[in-house]
């Protein structure tokens, strides 16, 4: 039964232990792993890898697509194999040791890494670890839940450890659509010009003879955390479809509004499931995640096909679609992340993105990576790609954190991922902000009378009105600027006492 999943007869000698593929990675290699947002992500080796660095310590520089899943990056932390790391992640433990300086962590926009590295600004894998459902009878391979940078790394990579996970169906077959860019100067357009085209092949084509070893494991993803929309992100739904309302019956907008993009997380997987009580229908998704939203429009019959990089979901949700993938198929398609992220594409597709801020000022400035600044929690994702190149370009967040102890909004964005050149709409579930075609000041009135919450609103408001008696275009007091994140260090809460 296993071997059905190896069509090339010529690979079967290529069967090893995951401790044993472990010896083709050694000291101070660049190594690249599959796995995006928890999802995809190869099990067995990461584990024997960490277990043989407690005996024999070792560093390597990990690059994968985004976050691994089963704790891979808490148990390589813990071993000591991590000396850099990118481009994104998820991990507590991991996030310590980025912030205390043990890991090197370099935050980069999903669509660049593997451009980067094409274009050689960054070193090539020594040795790929992929995770797949099958290897073709041309030692092709074929992945599983994600593809991530998975086609980029085992193309670059001198020797290629393969992971094939029995738990997937093989029927996951036929969901990829691979497709690499040309290389400059001769680069051509990439010819993509609808949500649900295949430009590419199903599998990831490489040379057989850099599989080293291949490995098998039955282990699943990492569920989703994603909870039900409470009263918060419900609110900040109603916000967004009443705004698409408007902007439809202003001709501004198709009657289905054009190509989704929603990242990861609770918010936005709350905010796409209000349009599950909304009029619109016939609803396209062009994004890196599939999330739960995005199978519960489909059952609702809302959402005609959607296109990503990368799909994780609940264990309610993993059993409805895995169990029933024939229902799907016709209306998915997995791609590299360089494709699923492309500048070019989300343009041309006139894409929607709505993606999660962590803060954002009156000025429209964004940040979504750095607590008061300084400590990492995940990394930039793809948000970036999305929101300069966005039809529309949205930011969603609850408009205060911890109790009240935090306000989403502030004076200054303690670190800027996305400037206000690249932000239009601002939602908390107070309200939204439609900062188009709007001067520095008038931003500011909106987004203090629109997004902050009650407890902070009059103190915002002094602030904005002293900041404008100094002037500026951009008007701040630059001595009081941060000083809501420095009393929140001081304290434990941006509230005045």
């Amino acid at each position: 039964m296993q071997l059905e999943r190896i069509r090339n007869s010529e690979l079967h000698q290529k069967i090893m232990s995951a401790e044993e593929a472990c010896d083709f990675i050694e000291d101070g290699m660049t190594v690249g792993m599959s796995g995006f947002t928890r999802a995809g992500e190869a099990k067995a080796v990461p584990k024997a890898l960490a277990e043989k660095a407690k005996l024999n310590p070792m560093k390597i520089n990990l690059m994968t697509g985004a976050s691994l899943g089963n704790d891979l990056d808490k148990l390589l932390t813990e071993a000591g194999v991590l000396a850099r790391r990118m481009p994104f992640q998820v991990d507590n433990t991991l996030r310590k040791a980025i912030n205390n300086g043990e890991v090197m962590f370099i935050d980069q926009h999903l669509s660049e890494t593997v451009e980067q590295m094409r274009n050689k600004q960054l070193p090539l894998p020594d040795v790929a670890v992929i995770e797949a459902v099958a290897i073709t009878e041309e030692g092709h391979i074929v992945p599983t839940t994600s593809v991530g940078n998975s086609a980029s790394f085992a193309i670059f990579a001198k020797k290629i450890i393969v992971e094939i996970n029995t738990l997937h169906q093989p029927e996951l077959e036929g969901l990829h659509d691979i497709y690499i860019p040309s290389y400059r100067p001769t680069r051509t357009p990439i010819p993509l010009v609808k949500v649900d085209d295949r430009i590419g092949s199903t599998a990831i084509p490489i040379d057989p003879a850099k599989i080293v070893g291949i490995v098998f494991t039955n282990q699943s993803d990492s569920f989703s955390t994603v909870t039900d929309p409470d009263e918060d992100t419900a609110n900040i739904a109603k916000h967004l479809v009443n705004f698409f309302e408007q902007e439809v019956a202003e001709k501004r907008l198709p009657a289905n509004l054009g190509p989704l993009q929603a990242g990861i997380g609770n918010i936005a997987n709350a905010v796409m499931m209000g349009l599950l009580d909304s009029d619109f229908k016939d609803l396209t998704m062009y994004s890196e995640v599939l999330q739960d939203s995005t199978f519960d429009l489909m059952d609702a019959g809302k959402l005609d096909f959607a296109s990503g990089c990368s799909i994780i979901l609940s264990e309610r949700c993993n059993s409805q679609v895995f169990n029933n993938l024939e229902k799907y198929r016709d209306k998915l398609v997995l791609r590299p992340q360089e494709m699923s992220n492309h500048p070019e594409i989300v343009r041309r597709l006139g894409i929607i993105a709505i993606n999660t801020a962590l803060e954002f000022d009156i000025y429209g400035n964004v940040n979504s990576t750095h607590v008061c600044g300084t400590k990492m929690m995940n990394g930039i994702g793809g948000s970036g790609d999305f929101a300069r190149n966005a039809n529309l370009s949205f930011f969603v967040t609850k408009s205060i954190a911890k109790n009240g102890a935090i306000s989403s909004v502030v004076p200054m964005v303690s670190h800027v991922d996305h400037t206000e050149h690249d932000v239009d709409i601002l939602v908390t579930e107070q309200g939204l902000a439609d900062l188009r075609g709007l001067a520095p000041r008038e931003r500011a009135v909106e987004v203090i009378n629109n997004c902050v919450h009650p407890d902070y609103r009059e103190a915002m408001l002094e602030y904005f009105e002293r900041s404008c008696e100094r002037g500026g275009h951009t008007p701040h007091i630059l001595e009081e600027a941060f000083s809501w994140h420095t009393r929140l260090e001081a304290t434990g809460t941006m509230k005045k006492s």
